[in-house]
């Protein structure tokens, strides 16, 4: 099975990865936060920060790993309990029934 990341987690967890946060840090959310910023500003974007993540594979693939799941664990960790609470879709047959109430 292959596991497939949202883009916007992708991208926070490359500028995570890139940043000068370590793991043995222990970062806040507003730390982790402002890393995500101050490495997209400063890497050129999401795509500056996509390609030195690939660098950092091609030179030190095996640190590079232990560093991506760190980024993405603590990107899912913050940004999943701040998802918003999705609102059940209506169907046309289901409004047509409110309206008509």
């Amino acid at each position: 099975m292959i596991a497939t990341t949202d883009p916007i987690t992708a991208a926070r967890a490359a500028a995570l990865f890139v940043s000068s946060l370590s793991a043995s840090d222990d970062p806040t959310s507003a730390q982790i936060e402002a890393a995500i910023q101050h490495s997209l500003l400063t890497h050129g974007g999401s795509r500056g920060c996509a390609a030195d993540v690939a660098a950092a594979y091609g030179d030190y693939p095996d640190v590079a790993v232990i560093r991506m799941r760190w980024a993405r664990s603590l990107v899912v960790r913050l940004y999943s309990r701040r998802a918003p609470a999705r609102r059940p879709v209506r169907t046309v047959a289901a409004r047509l029934h409110l309206a008509a109430a």
